[in-house]
């Protein structure tokens, strides 16, 4: 316990920093991408047909394009998805993932997207229907009776499933230390292959990871509570 302890104090710090530096913008930005996926997917595939033939093709078409988005990222391993990005499309003369960074937040967030997109279009489908005529008796567009009705309620029911994803991608960042990027896990490899303390820095690395996860549920109990404050 003593060697542990002198561990945690030489190296808890550039773990800390890695954390800040790498694990947690990485975790920000492809969640926020993901959640604009997500909602775009989600609204797409609830959506009804138009009745103009063009439109009603048009939107037949983004209804199957976004079905194949959900289906290819739920159906194959996030690290075959990233070894296909940075590795593989490279390797076809699509140098613009040559870049661990942009391949990680493209996976990351398209990932988050597709799993994200299942928990907002439950939380849609779930606001009553009688509410949505209501606006509509009084009315509202169908674009209004989104953003003043639907929408608000929405976001409030999936913050439980979305607060999961978040807490899931960032555990999953440490998946990017595959492609080169030195995140945490990244770092913690490389400590533990100079001082041959492997469980040691191991424990520590997960001791983070728990450490961070844990502020954000705490978070997530907040946030609960702060957007339920009006409901009976």
């Amino acid at each position: 316990m003593t060697q542990f302890i002198q561990i945690a104090i030489q190296y808890l710090p550039s773990l800390l920093m890695a954390a800040l530096t790498y694990t947690l913008p990485l975790t920000a930005i492809s969640f926020i991408l993901g959640l604009i996926f997500a909602i775009l997917t989600a609204l797409i595939r609830i959506s009804k047909l138009p009745s103009e033939p063009i439109a009603r093709l048009i939107m037949i078409i983004l209804k199957a394009v976004a079905a194949f988005y959900v289906w290819l990222f739920r159906s194959t391993p996030m690290i075959v998805q990233l070894f296909i990005v940075f590795y593989g499309l490279p390797n076809a003369h699509i140098n613009f993932f040559a870049n661990a960074w942009v391949s990680a937040i493209t996976v990351f967030s398209l990932n988050t997207g597709a799993y994200a997109s299942e928990s907002v279009r439950a939380a849609i489908l779930s606001v009553p229907k009688v509410q949505k005529e209501a606006a509509e008796s009084l009315g509202m567009t169908n674009r209004q009776v989104y953003w003043r009705v639907v929408l608000p309620q929405a976001a409030r029911i999936s913050i439980p499933p979305l607060s999961n994803s978040l807490i899931s991608l960032l555990k999953d960042t440490s998946l990017a230390s595959v492609i080169t990027i030195v995140e945490m896990f990244y770092l913690s490899q490389q400590i533990a292959a100079e001082n041959y303390k492997i469980l040691s820095m191991y424990v520590l690395v997960a001791m983070v990871y728990a450490l961070l996860t844990t502020i954000l549920t705490v978070g997530q109990h907040y946030l609960e509570r702060y957007t339920s404050r009006f409901t009976i």
